[in-house]
């Protein structure tokens, strides 16, 4: 019962195979291999647009890269106060920006509105010089509460960020679970809604380690390989990242692994929103669940081996669940027993 977090899942057999597949004979290094441009032309197929893709690592450096090609050193970049590029990327987008200052904006659960953005904004500007140059704004697709922003809620953001000339980013390391949530085209969630730059992960949905800035601008990103050498983030034997993400894209893949994560978060939220003890503290849109327990039923479920990630969210004792691709229903099942006995003892 280990709902620490959707990095703790395996990697999905059929991503495996993919990349057995691969391991023989020879190709180009450096990105220029057959499968990154396989790659390519198979997201500009889901997205329905042409796009620049880079295959990196991880999450942190997809969203530092692309962040810093819309992004001057002396720039400010708008975020949740929750988004992890926030809280959890130590610095790495003011190190690969130059310098960039990010700031951070009161949310509701997770989602920032178009008013509070805009009001930002605006102040930044009018103090001129004396502030970070307003550049970019981000957002962070499903938040990192656990809930989706809607097409209209997105574009609503990017009118901001259009009315002051500035970049839109999203953050989308779990994109697959808010496209499988909302049940709308990968187009409708990005560049339709004013997406300029998309960091899309795969690596908590399945994945090994592959994640990818892709960039629907074309009037940006000219130098992002450049970014993505200098950073050291240009393997040499990219066709194993991108092995990963042919396989990821093929069949659906991506949308069945999220479909069956948010499928068990939800069933869990709603069982879990049954009990006295538990108290879920934000919606259930995505792969997470947040529940606030008091002492005595967090020594309980510790005591049942149920593993979670204790989360800060001004109430006592909120725990954080992560359903992912092969989480079993029995765990989940499982888990659910687990309180609902402390619900009996409580009796």
């Amino acid at each position: 019962m280990d709902f620490r977090s959707d990095n703790v899942s395996s990697v999905s057999p059929e991503i495996l195979d993919g990349l057995l597949r691969t391991n023989h004979g020879t190709s180009t290094s450096y990105g220029d291999d057959s499968l990154t441009h396989d790659v390519t032309a198979r997201l500009q197929e889901i997205f329905e647009h042409p796009v620049r893709f880079f295959p990196v690592l991880t999450g942190t450096a997809a969203n530092a890269l692309g962040l810093s090609i819309i992004t001057p050193p002396y720039g400010g970049i708008y975020c949740s106060e929750d988004a992890h590029i926030y809280y959890d990327e130590c610095a790495a987008p003011e190190f690969y920006t130059g310098g960039a200052k990010l700031i951070g904006l009161p949310s509701v659960n997770g989602r920032f509105s178009q008013e509070t953005v805009d009001v930002a904004v605006k102040k930044g500007f009018d103090n001129g010089v004396h502030h970070a140059k307003p550049s970019a704004i981000s957002i962070t697709q499903a938040t990192e509460l656990g809930t989706v922003y809607s097409p209209g809620q997105i574009g609503e953001i990017s009118n901001v960020s259009k009315k002051f000339g500035m970049y839109l980013h999203m953050d989308g390391a779990r994109f697959a679970n808010a496209v499988a949530s909302l049940n709308v085209s990968p187009a409708e969630l990005t560049w339709k809604a004013g997406v300029d730059v998309l960091c899309f992960g795969a690596t908590k949905n399945g994945a090994l380690s592959a994640e990818g800035v892709l960039v629907f601008n074309k009037d940006i990103g000219e130098d992002l390989a450049y970014r993505v050498k200098r950073s050291g983030h240009l393997t040499s034997k990219s066709r194993f990242i991108s092995a990963q993400w042919l396989t990821y894209l093929s069949n659906d893949l991506w949308l069945k692994n999220a479909r069956w994560a948010n499928k068990m978060a939800q069933r869990l939220s709603t069982e879990l929103g049954r009990l006295p003890c538990a108290k879920i503290v934000y919606p259930t849109e995505a792969n997470e669940v947040f529940v606030s327990v008091n002492n005595r039923t967090l020594e309980a479920l510790t005591s049942k081996g149920v593993k979670f990630s204790l989360w800060s969210a001004g109430e006592t004792n909120v725990l954080r669940f992560v359903t992912s691709f092969n989480t079993p229903e029995a765990d989940v099942d499982a888990c659910i027993r687990a309180f609902a006995a402390d619900t009996l003892i409580a009796s």
